[in-house]
Formats: structure tokens, sequence, C-alpha cells
């Protein structure tokens, strides 16, 4: 799959909650190679930020070729980035990693954490249109009462939300409400804060669940050539002769048991 560098035009933007922005880009050429579980690089217009900022595809719509980016403003980059509004123009480079697995007849947990949560609903989008929305489960952590995207994975099947202060669904954590729901599934995706995966990790292999998690890190470059986002895998990597995977270019869709969190 080519990866094209190319000029993207702002459609839209919204603030969804305190720091959260969706931004829907026009770009046809990456809307209709992307998949769930991918994403762009996004480049600033500041001379002194050579790098891009990584950002999930929270959305893609092929046939309008628009991308849906849901990200958290975290610093300069993405401060710079949540000032865009429609008619404005950004660099980007995409689709970039690997995407989650689309996998047949298998009731599916769809476990978001925090800044996790965007890259989930396209996948739900696509796991219902091919086993059904009674198949899809999806299971959102949030930290307060602002629920964002909560709505929308409703179109695609039953959703679960667990809060760490209590304020709304489960007090506690995605398996929290696993737990409280006695919610059952075939196969495990999640993106989320490394706590999350790492206990989704342990809880997949109690219950013999094959498991997908997306890593969310800091990347440099974003096509596998720094070696800055790297994390401990089982088998050794061909290009670097060490225990490392590459989360920009191997992932950052990994099975659980594949990586070591």
């Amino acid at each position: 799959m080519a990866k094209l560098k190319m000029t993207a035009a702002v459609v839209s933007q919204e603030q969804l909650a305190e720091g959260i922005y969706d931004l829907r880009l026009q770009a046809d050429e990456i809307a209709s190679q992307a998949a769930a579980g991918q994403f762009v690089s996004v480049y600033s217009k500041d001379g002194s930020r050579l790098l891009p900022r990584p950002i999930s595809l929270c959305g893609i719509d092929k046939e309008s070729g628009q991308l849906r980016l849901v990200y958290r403003v975290a610093g300069a980059g993405t401060e710079e980035f949540s000032a865009l509004k429609a008619g404005d123009t950004v660099d980007i480079l995409g689709p970039l990693g690997n995407g989650f697995p689309l996998l047949e007849g298998k009731k599916a947990f769809l476990i978001g954490g925090g800044i996790g949560i965007p890259p989930m609903l396209q996948l739900a989008k696509e796991l219902s249109a091919l086993n059904g929305s009674e198949m899809v489960q999806s299971v959102i952590g949030y930290r307060d009462s602002q629920q964002f995207l909560k709505d929308e994975f409703e179109a695609y099947g039953p959703v679960y939300t667990a809060t760490e202060d209590g304020s709304r669904g489960t007090k506690g954590n995605v398996l929290d409400a696993i737990r409280e729901h006695a919610l059952t599934a075939d196969v495990i995706y999640a993106c989320g804060p490394t706590p999350m995966l790492r206990a989704l990790k342990t809880y997949a292999a109690e219950h013999g669940i094959q498991c997908w998690i997306s890593l969310e890190e800091k990347m440099a470059c974003g096509v596998g050539a720094c070696l800055a986002c790297v994390c401990q895998s089982k088998e050794k990597d061909e290009h670097s002769q060490v225990h490392n995977k590459r989360i920009c270019k191997d992932g950052p869709v990994f099975l659980a048991d594949e990586i070591e969190l």
C-alpha cells in the first residue's frame, strides 16, 4: 500500500470535550486506501517543529474521500491543529501502520480508553457491517462525565462505559464494566493507555481470547526508519536484530501475546 504525502483541505472542525477536537479533512487518495486502526502523520506549518504528529483515524469515508481525526491537544503541535478551520489546508502523510484484522463470525469486545477511543469507532462501523451489530460490544473508559463519541458507537451495537470518577456508567475501568455486565466475547480489539492494555492482555490470556491491541506511542518519522517508537517483542526484528517492533511500521496493531507491555 502506497504512502501518500498530500495537502488536505479542512472540511470542518469542532470541539467535542475539554481539549478534544474533531477534525474532518478532504483527502481522497488516502481515504480510498485507509483501514480501521491506521493513522496519518500531520505536519505543522511552524518550521521549528520538524516532526509530524501521528493521529489515528476515527473515521474513513471512502465515498466522500474524507478522513476524520479526533485528537487531544497535548502540546504545541496539536494546539496549532486545534485552530484549523474550514477552508484551511494541512499537510498529511498516510495511510500509515497496520490496521485491525476484521474477523468474520466472532463476537467482539471493542475497548477504548481515553484518546484510544476514536480509532475504535471506525472499527465498530466495519465490524458491524461484516458481522451484525449484535456481535459488536463497545466498552469505553473515560476519566469523567465528558463521554465524547459514545452516542456514535451506539449505532453499531451495545455500548458499556466506565468512568474513573463514577460519574457515569460503571465506576472503575473497562474490565470492571465487563465484569459488572457479565459480558463475553471471542476476540478483543483495544486501544488506550498501557496499563489498560496490560490488564486486557492478562484477561485475554486467562480466558483464552484472541486479543489485538493498538499501541498509542510518541512517534518521530512514522515510517519505521528512526527506531524511536519501539516496543519489546518476543521475536527478533529483521531490521534491528533485537527483540523490538517498530510501532509505526510493524504496528500500531499487534497480537497481544507477540509483545511485552
